[in-house]
């Protein structure tokens, strides 16, 4: 089929950034695209063909946008699957399989599926109901502390929460949940594997993320991650059974823990570019945008190698700020070599919102995590 400056549409559920990064890569290739979002001030809005406001969650809405576009994609998993099942039944090519998208929307068929499939994750128990677990912990069923999860549309932080005693799960909602063992871990990691529908793989090299304490955001994601060389090949070797287990056609980010004794344990996994993976814009011979571009279209895989190390910081909203915002300081990190920001096209911003990140590359890694200290402390996200 062609695909560039030909008649093909490109349909992306979602007009979020990565969404609009996603589209650098389609205007590159010249290719038509299709945007649905909710808002009507999308960060996608400005970059694709044709863009339609709607709601993700409705069927209609859903079904009616997938019979326009040749392809379908995703930047956002909480999207109406059913329609999608509908669209793939009729014919229609839809990356991420709505099968896989159905089981990893719900945080506790996601990790059954990696029991089932003998994926390392850590030890859960289910619960239909938070107030459940009240009756667990008296039953001695489960000690605090422990890590509930919300089994749906958790994303960023949100949904998830270390519980330590009884007035923890006071403020939590009653909603359908797994609670998580703790895992005594050192370090956080991420591996994006990439497929075609022919099969082909491309595998991207492990990366390590930096959390936020209080936000349980990604401060920092390095690449490559600073471990040793038989930690990060099984960690990539979890990751490619991860995306064959799924059967998964597209990009597939697999986040880990490596534990204190350096076993690997599965977290969770996102069908689709991930906040991982933005360091690979400058870094990477082939971003991920292009190879998730490359993977649903069944292209040839490009080269996951790093040209150069690569550090992402995320711009998020500082606290106490709420309203338009304002990148203050930005032309002090512009000074500075080998820094980029990416500014999402938000306009409003609030305590830990995603606004944009910044990349920075350098061919010593110890060079490029000075000048990310030094980014993250001279830019703020703040409103006017």
């Amino acid at each position: 089929m062609n695909y560039f400056s030909s008649d093909f549409k490109l349909g992306i559920l979602g007009g979020g950034q990565l969404g609009k990064m996603l589209l650098y890569e389609t205007r590159k290739y010249d290719i038509y695209t299709l945007i649905l979002d909710p808002s009507n001030e999308a960060p996608s809005k400005i970059a694709c063909n044709e863009f339609y406001q709607g709601d993700l969650m409705d069927f209609d809405t859903v079904y009616e946008f997938g019979k326009k576009a040749d392809v379908l994609t995703i930047e956002i998993e909480n999207v109406n699957v059913d329609a999608l099942e509908k669209l793939e039944d009729e014919g229609k090519k839809v990356f991420p399989s709505p099968k896989t998208l159905r089981t990893i929307q719900n945080k506790a068929t996601q990790k059954l599926f990696y029991k089932d499939k003998e994926i390392p994750t850590a030890d859960f128990t289910r619960f239909a109901y938070t107030s459940e677990i009240q009756a667990a912990v008296r039953n001695k069923t489960l000690d605090f502390p422990f890590v509930w999860k919300s089994a749906r549309f958790g994303y960023d932080g949100q949904g998830v929460k270390v519980v330590k005693s009884y007035s923890d799960l006071d403020a939590l909602p009653n909603v359908e949940c797994i609670a998580e063992e703790m895992v005594p871990f050192k370090n956080e990691l991420a591996v994006i594997v990439a497929r075609n529908p022919d099969g082909q793989i491309a595998v991207y090299p492990v990366v390590e993320m930096e959390f936020h304490p209080e936000a349980n955001q990604v401060e920092y994601v390095i690449c490559p991650a600073r471990i040793e060389e038989s930690v990060a090949e099984e960690a990539q070797r979890i990751a490619l059974k991860v995306s064959e287990s799924f059967n998964h056609v597209g990009l597939l980010a697999v986040e880990m823990f490596q534990t204190e004794n350096d076993t690997i344990l599965v977290n969770e996994v996102a069908p689709r570019p991930h906040n991982s993976g933005h360091y690979s814009i400058e870094a990477s011979y082939t971003n991920q945008f292009e190879q998730h571009l490359r993977a649903i279209l069944n292209l040839p895989m490009g080269s996951t190698q790093s040209k150069v190390a690569g550090i992402m910081v995320n711009l998020v909203g500082a606290e106490g700020y709420q309203g338009p915002v304002v990148y203050e300081n930005i032309e002090e990190i512009l000074k500075l070599d080998g820094v980029t920001p990416h500014i999402y096209g938000k306009k409003e911003t609030r305590p830990f919102r995603k606004m944009g990140h910044v990349t920075i590359v350098n061919e010593d890694m110890t060079e490029a995590r000075k000048v990310a200290q030094k980014v993250k402390e001279t830019i703020q996200v703040i409103s006017k």
